[in-house]
Parts: structure tokens; C-alpha cells; sequence
């Protein structure tokens, strides 16, 4: 009689193997039957714009999502460019409020940054993986109509007005749309500079999307900026209005939070923010149970 271990069978360990696969897709399948035709928004910025593990792993997640039927948009940032190519100009970058001072200089250089260089780059990155992509800016279509903010910042707009009709065309044609956050001054007709963050908030409660989701570099909502042992898994809507009064969000996160919670008082479903840093974030927040970041849904969702 043999004693001991026997020998390993790889025909065994095979089966099991393509048996996990089966079960992550039988998890999945619930989740995309939920969400199949819905409209999911995602604020594309931090390391996985500019990390090139990061970037492949976001196309293929959005190209999934296409190919299973929901309906992604992504809206991008593009500071460290537009950072590069303003030294490169020899113009010094100016904050305010964490929002970029954009005189006339300025603007020239983010319009021709974000809708010359960012947004056909994804777009190229995103086909490249099979998606069905198209690029254009807020101005395309009327899409965003903006009023200036604040005129210390300059050429800095406020979205003012949505009319998503040519994201709804897109749509019409399967393609995903990929918009850099771009906007036409109603009153002068002059091209404004809008926070990326805020321009997927309006968008998402103009499309009325079932999501809203914002790729950052951190691993989601903090109680405490200062306390990064503190991360909120879930939050309610109510709860995370209770935060912003209190203070204690600050910096990037607070454009964020504050798109978030207007969108979903416009009836977007629920917000994710979630760690951009982490390969398939997309994927482990919509189609796994655990998620992966913090969501912040309606009052009374389980």
C-alpha cells in the first residue's frame, strides 16, 4: 500500500481552477443583470491615467462593462499634463480654493491639452481594448453651458446648463462616450475650465445614471483627513451631508463628496469613490458584493 502524498494531478487542479472562474461569473451575473442598460458615469483621473498597468486594467474594466450591456461614460481630468505643458510655456500654475487660476494663457493651454492630447489618448487606449470609444469635449454639442465661478479664477466656469443629447446619440450608436470637461461661457461664449470632478456630477444627474464613480489615489472616504486608519465602507446620503457641515473634508476630496451628494439629491442611485490604484476597481465595485472604496447610497438602501 503507498503511503504518503500521491502524485499532483494537473487535470484535477485544472478543473478546479476553471471552476473558480465559473463561480466569479455566476457572482457577477446578478450584477449585470441589475445594471444591464443602466448608465454608470466614471470621473477617470489620479495614477490610472498615468500608470500603464493602471491604464489597460481601467479599458479593459469599461470595455466589460460595455460588452455586458451597461452604459459607461467617462469623464476625464488631466492635471499632470496640463502641469507639464504649462511649465513647458514658461507659465506658472496658480491655485485657488484647490482650483486652478485659468487667465486667458491658461485656458489656451488646458483646452488644447485636454481635448488635443488627454482625451484622444484614452480614446485611442480604450479601442485598443475593443471599446467602441468617441471623444469630445463639454463644449461638443452644447453639452455644458457654464457661467465664470469666481473671478479670481479666471477662465474657471460653473456648469450652468446640461443638455446631454449628443451623449444620448452616442449611446444610440453603442458607443462610449469619453468627455473632457470643456464648457462654452452662456453669457460670452468664451471657453471655461471646469473642475473634472463637478463636471461628472452634472452629468450623471443629467443622464439620470444609476452610478456615480470617482477614481482617485486613496482608498476612499475618510471620517478624518487627518486619520487614514478611519475609511467609510457605506455611508447614507444623509450621513454624508452630516460630514461636509462638519468640516473635516478638505482638498480634492471635497469636490467629490459635494458632487456625490448633489447628484444623488438629483436621483443618481448611489456614488462610489474608490482607490484607482488597485487594478479592476471598477469591476470589484459593481460587480462583487464586498466593493472595494466607500459607496454612498439613498437613505433607507440597504
Amino acid at each position: 500500500m503507498a503511503l504518503g502524498h500521491s502524485a499532483p494531478n494537473l487535470v484535477k487542479s485544472r478543473i478546479a481552477t476553471t471552476m473558480g472562474k465559473a463561480r466569479i461569473l455566476m457572482e457577477a451575473m446578478p450584477y449585470i443583470q441589475a445594471f444591464r442598460g443602466k448608465t454608470v458615469v466614471i470621473k477617470y483621473g489620479g495614477s490610472a491615467m498615468v500608470d500603464d498597468r493602471l491604464r489597460h486594467s481601467f479599458a479593459g474594466d469599461v470595455t466589460l462593462l460595455s460588452l455586458v450591456g451597461i452604459r459607461p461614460v467617462v469623464v476625464h481630468g488631466g492635471g499632470p499634463q496640463i502641469n507639464d505643458s504649462l511649465r513647458n510655456s514658461g507659465i506658472e500654475s496658480q491655485w485657488v480654493d484647490g482650483l486652478r487660476v485659468s487667465d486667458a494663457r491658461t485656458v489656451k493651454v488646458v483646452q488644447s491639452v485636454l481635448a488635443g492630447e488627454v482625451n484622444p489618448d484614452i480614446v485611442r487606449l480604450l479601442i485598443g481594448h475593443e471599446a467602441r470609444a468617441a471623444g469630445i469635449t463639454g463644449i461638443d454639442g452644447g453639452l455644458f453651458g457654464a457661467r465664470q465661478k469666481d473671478p479670481r479664477l479666471g477662465f474657471v466656469g460653473e456648469v450652468a446648463r446640461v443638455d446631454p443629447e449628443i451623449i444620448f446619440g452616442m449611446f444610440d450608436h453603442g458607443l462610449v462616450p469619453v468627455i473632457a470637461p470643456l464648457a462654452r461661457g452662456i453669457d460670452d461664449g468664451q471657453v471655461y475650465n471646469v473642475n473634472a470632478d463637478t463636471a461628472a456630477g452634472v452629468l450623471a444627474s443629467a443622464l439620470k445614471a444609476e452610478k456615480l464613480v470617482y477614481l482617485t489615489d486613496v482608498e476612499g472616504l475618510y471620517r478624518s483627513v487627518d486619520d487614514d486608519e478611519s475609511p467609510i465602507q457605506k455611508i447614507s446620503l444623509t450621513d454624508a451631508k452630516e460630514l461636509l457641515m462638519s468640516g473635516s473634508i478638505s482638498g480634492g476630496m471635497l469636490p467629490k463628496l459635494e458632487s456625490c451628494v448633489a447628484a444623488m439629491e438629483a436621483g443618481v442611485r448611489r456614488t462610489h469613490i474608490l482607490d484607482g490604484r488597485v487594478q479592476h476597481a471598477l469591476l470589484l465595485e459593481i460587480f462583487t458584493p464586498e466593493g472595494i472604496g466607500t459607496m454612498v447610497r439613498q437613505d433607507g438602501d440597504d
